[in-house]
């Protein structure tokens, strides 16, 4: 279940970018990452376009926590890995809708290879 605030969630899924800013090892922001950004439902999820090579994923998956902030909301998240196959066939679906103009990006976006690195944001309690 998200805890997303209605308005907040609208807000960032409306936004057609996202800045990222995994936690490093002492607790501080790394520099934000400009991604994509998609809403499944009452969640948001987002997906490394470099796969498992991407720095900041690999900061947000080692890490777990940081800062997003999108359509003028900034907010602490939790970033949690997803692995379910139903999930990401949504997601995939998700990102055709808002990117498909595209289309040179978004087909790497829903590859085996983004797949992997998709992770769910809740915001911090």
């Amino acid at each position: 279940m998200s805890t997303w605030s209605p308005e907040t969630l609208a807000r960032i899924a409306g936004a057609d970018e996202l800045r990222i800013a995994p936690r490093r090892d002492d607790g501080t922001l790394r520099a934000p990452t400009t991604i994509w950004v998609v809403r499944d439902g009452d969640d948001l999820y987002v997906r490394s376009w470099r796969g498992t090579a991407g720095t900041w994923w690999n900061a947000a998956r080692t890490h777990g926590t940081g800062h997003i902030s999108a359509g003028g909301v900034g907010t602490d998240v939790i970033f949690t890995p997803v692995d379910d196959p139903a999930v990401n066939q949504r997601v995939d679906s998700a990102y055709r809708a808002k990117y498909g103009r595209y289309s040179g990006y978004v087909e790497p976006m829903v590859s085996d290879q983004a797949r992997a690195t998709t992770l769910r944001l809740t915001p911090t309690p």
